[in-house]
């Protein structure tokens, strides 16, 4: 059989999750917490299975958790957003950043995308007959160099796709970025995919500058967002959508065919709990903990922290300790030291090694201590 994605195997994230299982190693490699779900959320779900919410919910989404996210929009960015025509609830933010690049990209179609980035993006891309067009952000302080995107942007050029919060590095987009992404696209026939799942994990008083807060980009783009990054509830795989209706309307014809709806009481559990968005605004602080926490602890190792601007990952250089490969590193440091974690390489088009892990703080404190002390013995 001929295969659509030839150059394409398993995830770096499986890889070393396996890895993690196979060596009984902490597992600080794939974006999950392990703390508990808020008790309050598991009731609501619980209730709402009891309550008969168990068979397929509407394609757009739940009605009351649609019309729960506009509210929550307008209250964080103060952008009305109408529930019934320009949000769509989505089976995990991948679905949704996989049925928006299918609207826009035709065979031939150019999409310019930053790496490090998520590796998603260019399967879906692929899978489209879509051409990807990969630039690299400056190192160490990951930032889009604007004048690389004047240069490959050409006629074919369809989709820019931006990450703020980044996922691995955590550098987040600056007013400056927006600016020069609006003289981009103002003049050419681009679309833009921001993938914003860790929007409400932000850190050191710096602003999310989401497409959301700019109704002239907006009209052009399609903006991702995560419940399981927000509530910590990865595995419920509920994500959405919001974008203007035009392209709503085109987005959820693909939406339809690809899970048509996600889990109903997860969702009318979810309507339910935004109506307190006091518990988004309190995520800066819990994690910003976290990150501190975590850094306290490397502080007395070898190992450099980078910037960490947002998310709920930190990378490290690790140069001094060793000159081995990141991927080689990290294999190493998962079968001796017992601690997994990602090799950065791995979110490169051409496997960029700029000797740099990134691990997720998203653990309980004793987990990170657990970690640390594992490293350092």
């Amino acid at each position: 059989m001929l295969s659509k994605l030839p150059s394409t195997g398993t995830t770096i994230f499986s890889v070393m999750s396996a890895l993690a299982n196979e060596h009984g190693a902490i597992n600080l490699s794939q974006g999950f917490p392990d703390f508990p779900v808020d008790p309050e959320l598991n009731e609501l779900v619980y209730k709402a299975a009891k309550d008969g919410h168990n068979q397929y919910a509407l394609m757009t989404g739940v009605k009351s958790l649609r019309e729960g996210i506009s509210n929550m929009i307008r209250d964080i960015y103060s952008k009305p957003v109408d529930p019934d025509t320009e949000i769509t609830v989505t089976s995990g933010a991948t679905e949704a950043l996989f049925a928006a690049i299918s609207v826009v990209v035709h065979p031939g179609d150019e999409v310019i995308m930053f790496d490090p980035s998520y590796d998603s993006y260019e399967p879906a891309v692929l899978l489209n007959q879509g051409i990807p067009v990969r630039i690299s952000l400056t190192f160490p302080d990951y930032r889009i160099d604007w004048n690389k995107v004047y240069d490959v942007l050409n006629p074919k050029t369809r989709l820019i796709i931006i990450n703020s919060p980044n996922n691995p590095s955590g550098s987040v987009i600056s007013g400056e970025d927006i600016r020069m992404l609006k003289n981009i696209v103002s003049n050419n026939d681009v679309y833009i995919l921001s993938d914003e799942v860790y929007e409400h994990i932000i850190f050191d008083g710096k602003k999310h500058h989401s497409i959301l807060l700019d109704d002239e980009l907006f009209e052009r783009s399609f903006v991702v967002s995560s419940f399981g990054k927000t509530f910590h509830i990865t595995g419920w795989k509920v994500g959405y959508c919001t974008a203007p209706e035009n392209l709503t309307a085109e987005f959820r014809k693909i939406h339809q065919f690809l899970t048509f709806s996600t889990s109903t009481p997860f969702q009318v559990a979810l309507a339910e709990y935004v109506k307190n968005t006091g518990r988004i605004k309190e995520l800066k602080t819990f994690y910003q903990a976290k990150r501190d926490r975590f850094l306290s602890l490397i502080s007395g190792t070898e190992f450099v922290p980078l910037r960490c601007e947002g998310t709920y990952f930190q990378t490290l250089d690790y140069s001094a300790i060793s000159d081995e490969s990141d991927f080689d590193f990290a294999m190493r440091l998962t079968k001796e030291k017992k601690v997994a974690a990602i090799p950065v390489s791995a979110f490169y088009k051409d496997k960029t090694d700029n000797k740099v892990l990134r691990f997720c703080f998203a653990k309980e404190d004793e987990t990170l201590e657990r970690a640390v002390n594992s490293i350092v013995s």
